[in-house]
């Protein structure tokens, strides 16, 4: 699975997402330009000791992202699109892409991609949310969709035990 941030500006929900990547075994594409630089202090206290970790790809624009992922299957990530995230199917190797913090992604790019523009339902007097959040909640359904082929079920206690069913 793979997140795309196109121009993101808020370093704290870069360093979420980042850490989300991390723990999910997510790959993060980041489209420049940046609203931060990727060594301040806020980003790698959101990503905290994970960031290492972080499968990261750097563009300098949209079109060096395509090109560089020719064949992507991108989903993008709106709220102007007509169609809800739990109505599409993820394949386990598609791209999720969201959009800067103030603005989304450029309609220009929208248009172009519309049968691949999803949307987290909310009430209509609400701009947008929180991008971490969104970035979670849409990831979370195409792993579910993909079965967490690759991730750990089941949680271990640290000091304890389960008891045996």
């Amino acid at each position: 699975m793979n997140i795309v941030l196109h121009q993101p500006e808020i370093p704290q929900n870069t360093g979420n997402i980042g850490r989300t990547c991390v723990a999910t075994g997510t790959a993060l594409h980041l489209i420049e330009p940046l609203g931060f630089q990727l060594d301040e202090k806020s980003v790698r206290r959101a990503g905290m000791d994970y960031w290492p970790k972080l499968k990261l790809n750097r563009y300098t624009n949209y079109e060096e992202f395509r090109a560089k992922n020719p064949g992507a299957r991108v989903w993008m990530a709106t709220t102007k699109a007509k169609r809800l995230y739990t109505e599409v199917e993820f394949g386990p190797d598609d791209y999720i892409m969201f959009g800067k913090e103030s603005a989304g992604i450029p309609e220009e790019i929208l248009v172009e991609n519309e049968p691949f523009c999803i949307r987290i339902p909310m009430l209509p007097d609400i701009r947008s949310l929180n991008l971490s959040n969104s970035v979670s909640i849409i990831l979370y359904e195409a792993l579910r969709q993909n079965a967490f082929s690759h991730m750990q079920m089941q949680g271990e206690l640290h000091r304890l035990k389960w008891k045996e069913n």
